[in-house]
């Protein structure tokens, strides 16, 4: 069968396979050693007897598992247990995590009647769990004083940390632990004095200058850096909330700082696009206005008929949530607080072979969007047809896989005139969302923000927003967020949308052998994920 690899079909439906499990295990054990495991309460020992069996040993009625390919080949394939979505299709609670409880442990000394000090001599990975686990300032203040010297005032709030300056004249904080001063810093119930002075004070990490900001009259508050040093070559920027502007939950974020946020993105990559065009900028030297930025992005738009880009990709991302392992097994981001970065891709790098000096060759610059019009391209020429008119058909018309009609079956959680938020049919993640761009009436889907309308980007800044909100809303922590952007100007492929994919990290899905095959495991439909997501913002309201 001449099929790509993926659970879309040109008849505008999902396809999946069933695996329903029967067979026979030949029995090549040579020993048996039958022993006691334990007893009950009324002293009745249990045996392992059920660990030897007599013969060889009969698989029967074991549980159906969905194999669901994804819609992008390059993505792999999601296995869904039919015994545990069944159960969470029966109670929408199971998807979700708990609430941290609160931790003290200067209450439990307190308590003891011990003195609060003994923190100071506790083994390093307690303190470090600790530092990511404690809800208690007096815990976290201690740990923080521990980790570095920190200044303060009169009212014992932290103003600054101490500094001093190296033999070759270099000027650093005096940090004693550094993974113990990250995980303290990121602690949302550090208090906010500490939080600044640590690290989110501009020059607190570092000398990377502040190149862009949202100013605080918008009702948020943010900073643009440049990373100077980064593997992403040419530019590489991070969009951070401000010290007067400190988020460091999902709950405390709001549609003006996630537009702040994206606005920095918008602007510089309209500016650097508008600079290697050759084209006047707006003279300004702060943010840029609205309609200001849509003016520029039609004089790019025009520009770029005439003449090609050499830098023809964007690159966005985010990580939210942050923690460490007592064993120093950082589990997420670099930190808490709400940030986003953003770079732009060459179209090609110059390639060598042995030397570092003189260029052999050229290699194409890898953009992670150059995967979805690959998987375009082949689909056109397999079935000679567009695979996004198919896809979106699909999730459209989309039938739930348990034969159930008495549930819900739609995998949208959130829509628009422009954008679309959905959880996919297989999800890489557990707990995977993506938003998509959608056709105007007379044109093609928006496939790169310089393609994207004022209306457009605010239905993109909504739809992120939303996307975190709701996965927050159940319990969701650490998420990942990426853009698969389509190439800008004559290397686009036509039809190609942009697409976000939001990735929960959830504590059970550490990412072993079987996610690094891409085999992707669930316990739940996603309908049935949809179905939870839209209630809570239906709870969370506009």
């Amino acid at each position: 069968m001449n099929r790509i690899r993926s659970c879309v079909t040109p008849e505008g439906r999902f396809i999946y396979g069933i695996h329903k499990p029967h067979y026979t295990v030949t029995s090549m054990r040579q020993e048996t050693a039958v022993t006691t495991l334990g007893h009950l309460p009324d002293s009745q020992p249990i045996e392992n007897h059920r660990n030897y069996p007599a013969a060889d040993v009969q698989v029967e009625n074991s549980d159906w598992i969905f194999e669901i390919p994804n819609p992008f080949p390059f993505k792999g394939v999601t296995y869904i247990d039919k015994e545990w979505a069944d159960a969470s299709a029966r109670d929408y609670s199971r998807i979700r995590l708990p609430l941290p409880k609160p931790v003290s442990l200067t209450g439990v000394l307190a308590k003891n009647g011990v003195e609060p000090a003994l923190l100071a001599k506790m083994p390093e990975p307690v303190q470090l769990a600790l530092a990511t686990c404690s809800t208690d300032p007096a815990d976290l203040m201690q740990l923080a004083e521990l980790s570095c010297i920190i200044e303060k005032n009169g009212k014992g709030e932290a103003t600054g940390l101490g500094y001093q300056q190296a033999p070759n004249g270099v000027i650093r904080p005096v940090i004693h632990n550094h993974l113990l001063f990250e995980a303290v810093a990121n602690n949302p119930h550090l208090p906010d004095s500490y939080k600044i002075a640590m690290v989110i004070r501009p020059g607190a990490q570092g000398g990377s200058e502040i190149v862009g900001e949202i100013p605080r009259k918008t009702g948020t508050h943010v900073y643009e850096y440049l990373r100077r040093n980064s593997y992403i070559a040419g530019g590489h920027y991070a969009a951070n909330m401000a010290e007067d502007a400190i988020r460091y939950a999902i709950a405390d974020l709001t549609l003006a700082d996630m537009d702040g946020l994206r606005h920095l993105y918008y602007q510089r990559t309209y500016v650097r696009i508008a600079t290697e065009l050759g084209l006047v900028l707006p003279e300004t030297e702060t943010k840029l206005t609205e309609q200001t930025l849509e003016d520029l992005r039609h004089a790019i738009l025009t520009a770029l008929s005439q003449k090609d880009l050499s830098t023809t990709a964007t690159l966005w991302g985010w990580n939210f949530g942050f923690d460490y392992a007592p064993s120093k097994y950082r589990l997420h981001a670099s930190h808490q607080q709400v940030h986003q970065q953003y770079a732009m891709i060459p179209d090609t790098v110059e390639g060598y072979s042995g030397n570092l000096q003189d260029p052999d060759f050229t290699l194409p610059a890898f953009g992670c969007g150059d995967m979805i019009a690959d998987v375009m391209q082949r689909y056109r020429g397999v079935y000679g047809r567009d695979f996004f008119v198919d896809y979106l058909a699909a999730i459209t018309n989309n039938v739930r896989m348990d034969e159930r009609t008495d549930l819900e079956k739609s995998l949208i959680v959130w829509q628009d005139e422009n954008a679309m938020l959905f959880v996919p049919k297989a999800q890489t993640s557990q707990w995977e969302l993506q938003l998509i761009t959608l056709e105007g009436k007379n044109e093609l889907p928006a496939g790169n923000i310089l393609e994207c309308d004022a209306r457009t980007r605010k239905s993109l800044n909504t739809g992120i927003l939303k996307a975190q909100q709701a996965l927050a809303a159940i319990g969701a922590r650490m998420v990942t967020s990426i853009e698969y952007p389509k190439r800008i100007g004559n290397r686009g492929e036509p039809g190609q949308p942009l697409l976000y994919a939001f990735l929960p990290r959830l504590p059970e899905s550490p990412g072993a052998f079987s996610e690094a095959q891409l085999r992707f495991i669930n316990g739940h439909y996603p309908e049935d994920f949809a179905a939870v997501l839209r209630n809570k913002l239906a709870e969370l309201g506009d």
